[in-house]
């Protein structure tokens, strides 16, 4: 089916205004309608000297036209009619140039029902070019965010363990695959280093709300030739005997070397509790490190061992980071050191400073922000300048031992044992240590002989 085009419809209706004065027919058409009965539509050619307009001859009709006449755009219009349309668009200006004559109101209906007819083939043809072009878009089409997460999403994400869990006195976030902390969070202050809460009722054991797969248990250490270090120690919580048992979780203990436990580590957590003289407030983060070695041929390597059948993490150094504060009204900046000490034992030569770090050091080597809340762009000092760093010299660390052990005593020759190391060391007792003594003694003596009493026969 030929489908005449709109561009020679709008044509015919021009010629057909340009016709409406006579009955003359404009030449343009005369020439298109005497070479179609030729064949000769598409060899128009000009005028030559003498020769008659309209004559034609095999080379093609001839044609003598002024330059934007009316009859030129006609012909102009009816040659690409017929061009464009081909063998139909010539049959019909054929028929349409017979008919002119005849009756002008044929050709108008003519031209009108095919105007309709074009412009309804042309609006099928827009929606059918268009529906062709929507088609691809809807293939390509970007799937939803949001639908795309909830299918992610499905089954749920991975879970690292890692969220912060919150006990009485401390805050810590767990490394499931290493069964150790990643950090622990305390916060100390003169009331609650002080109490009747006892260490002796506590028992190490592994944390409820840890699930068992990924726990630490006492088996691991049995043996291992580490000691089970304390992050949050349990005598920052003598206030609760609750806190105090909670320090003993082992999500609150890392594999640590027997002397640095029990020599220098302890003498920071006790230089961390001599500061709640001095400070209202005291915030505490502790946790351990395994730090890369650098070898013999000069590359680096992160290596450590693991101990016991669930492959305990044994960390190269352990960190503390100390905020302290002089009370909430205070208009003095805080007091912040950060300090990074190996995994071994460490003399008492060694001063506390020697051991510290920036706190942007140290956030780089444990991929951790301390305390995020605090203004690094206001005044905070060095607690080392601020404070002395001093920790408990050999003597003075060596009579707090004994004084604590005097606690433990349970018969006199234990008692007298005690004192008896203290002088071997080279130590004479202060008047502290002599004023404790001399009361336990009594004590255990008075006990002694109530049990001899006891024991004689009625």
């Amino acid at each position: 089916m030929h489908i005449l085009s709109l561009q020679g419809i709008m044509l015919l209706l021009s010629v057909i205004q340009q016709t409406k004065g006579g009955d003359r027919m404009p030449l343009g058409l005369q020439v298109c309608h005497q070479g179609a009965r030729e064949g000769l539509v598409g060899k128009a050619r000009p005028c030559a000297p003498g020769e008659a307009q309209g004559q034609v001859t095999p080379g093609g009709a001839c044609v003598s036209w002024p330059q934007g006449s009316d009859w030129l755009s006609g012909f102009r219009g009816a040659h690409a009619l017929r061009r464009k349309a081909g063998a139909a668009g010539k049959m019909v200006v054929k028929s349409f140039a017979s008919r002119f004559r005849g009756s002008r109101r044929f050709l108008s209906g003519f031209v009108a029902g095919a105007v309709v007819g074009a412009a309804g083939a042309g609006l099928t043809a827009v929606q059918f070019f268009r529906s062709r072009d929507a088609e691809p878009a809807l293939a390509v089409k970007e799937p939803d965010g949001s639908s795309e997460k909830a299918l992610l999403e499905q089954f749920g994400f991975p879970l690292t363990g890692t969220e912060t869990r919150c006990y009485t006195n401390h805050a810590l976030s767990y490394d499931q695959s290493k069964r150790v902390p990643r950090w622990v969070l305390e916060h100390i202050s003169k009331s609650k280093i002080t109490g009747d809460a006892d260490r002796k009722h506590c028992k190490f054991k592994p944390d409820p709300n840890i699930p068992p797969t990924f726990s630490a248990f006492n088996e691991d250490y049995v043996g291992s030739g580490w000691s089970r270090g304390h992050m949050a120690p349990a005598g920052n919580n003598k206030f609760s005997s609750k806190a105090m048992a909670e320090t003993f979780y082992l999500s609150n203990i890392v594999p640590q070397n027997f002397d640095n436990n029990a020599g220098y580590w302890n003498r920071i957590e006790m230089y961390c509790r001599e500061l709640t003289e001095r400070f209202e407030d005291v915030w505490i983060v502790s946790g351990p490190l395994t730090l890369p070695q650098t070898g013999s041929d000069g590359k680096k390597n992160v290596s450590y061992q693991v101990i016991g059948k669930d492959n305990v993490a044994v960390p190269s150094h352990l960190y503390k980071v100390i905020l302290a504060r002089r009370s909430p009204e205070s208009a003095e900046p805080l007091a912040l050191g950060a300090f990074v000490v190996p995994n071994e034992a460490i003399g008492f030569q060694p001063q506390l400073s020697e051991f510290q770090v920036s706190l942007r050091d140290l956030e780089k080597l444990s991929g951790l922000m301390f305390f995020p809340h605090l203004d690094r762009t206001s005044d905070i000092r060095n607690i080392c300048e601020v404070d002395t760093c001093k920790l408990l010299d050999f003597r003075e660390f060596t009579l707090y031992l004994s004084t604590r052990k005097i606690e433990g005593a349970r018969s006199v020759l234990r008692l007298e044992k005690v004192m008896e190391n203290l002088r071997s060391a080279g130590i004479e007792p202060d008047e502290y240590f002599m004023t404790r003594y001399k009361k336990k003694l009594e004590e255990l003596r008075a006990l002694e002989q109530s049990e001899v009493l006891e024991r004689k026969p009625s």
